[in-house]
């Protein structure tokens, strides 16, 4: 056992705290192993990924665990119901997801351009960089300040393309975000970028860059945010890892930028995906390119 291993040079408290485990389980799954156990290398091999993987924000469930299990040779065979019981027994878990995830609208009426609903949930893209969606979401710190965010999000690979923050939701934050993604993706022509019905995305300055790129621009119906679950599942996601019961501890935008920084670069390198056959956003892009390419 890896806590085991490191005990020795760390307090035993302080590495039980990290790893969500109680005291007891893990005396319990001590014994255990030095009574022998047929499922030693296993266990160690799970526990092993499960802190390697994790960050303070979000560690690995047992899908994601069984993903990474499926590409060791010795391991390739594993059902991922034992990976799930053996996770239970060594009390290793995913981040528990919280409720109390509130929705940010810029919806301000019709001030500009209203795009078809191009998109029309079809939500699956093949190749990257032919789909694209993009919101913004808000956060209240405790002194009454808002941060928005404002990403980009590519529906083949889920990677987030670019994104920008502020205490100011207006066009300077879209934009920043809009000159990233095109700074790092020159030939978009076709692309769908759909969003919501929100000011920034009627004003004539966006609508006008998309234009230039040949970007068909998508919107959803009004009131309607199952239009654009994709960027509120990253939403969600997002806050459930470093936002929910933690609010407090952003005394400045500036903490909260730090946060969101560590968790998109975690999210796009690190964190593998199921649906992308085990791989973290950017490694299914970068192999997608390469096929399509051929």
């Amino acid at each position: 056992m890896i806590i085991d291993g490191l005990r020795h040079e760390y307090p035993l408290d302080d590495l039980l705290s990290i790893a969500g485990i109680p005291r007891s389980t893990f005396y319990y799954q001590l014994r255990l192993m030095r009574k022998g156990d047929k499922d030693k290398a296993l266990k160690k091999r799970i526990a092993s990924l499960y802190f390697r993987f994790m960050n303070k924000n979000e560690s690995f469930g047992y899908r994601r665990i069984y993903a990474l299990l499926r590409n060791i040779r010795q391991f390739r065979n594993v059902n991922h119901k034992k990976v799930q019981r053996i996770m239970k027994e060594l009390g290793l878990q995913g981040y528990i997801s919280r409720n109390g995830y509130r929705r940010y609208s810029s919806y301000k009426g019709k001030v500009g351009k209203i795009a078809d609903n191009v998109l029309n949930r079809r939500f699956d893209a093949a190749r990257p960089n032919t789909v694209w969606s993009t919101d913004v979401t808000e956060f209240r710190l405790t002194d009454s300040t808002k941060v928005y965010l404002s990403p980009i999000k590519d529906f083949c690979d889920g990677s987030i393309i670019s994104y920008s923050y502020s205490t100011s939701p207006g066009m300077k934050l879209v934009m920043d975000m809009l000159d990233k993604a095109f700074d790092k993706n020159r030939c978009l022509a076709g692309l769908v970028l759909h969003s919501d019905q929100g000011y920034q995305y009627q004003n004539p300055t966006w609508v006008k860059r998309l234009d230039g790129h040949c970007i068909i621009q998508s919107m959803s119906r009004k009131g309607n945010c199952l239009d654009n679950s994709k960027m509120e599942t990253f939403f969600s996601t997002l806050k459930k890892a470093i936002w929910f019961g933690r609010e407090k501890e952003y005394r400045k935008p500036e903490d909260l930028y730090s946060a969101i920084d560590e968790y998109i670069t975690w999210y796009n390198e690190r964190r593998i995906q199921v649906k992308l056959k085990g791989m973290t956003p950017l490694q299914y892009r970068k192999l997608t390119f390469k096929m399509t390419s051929r």
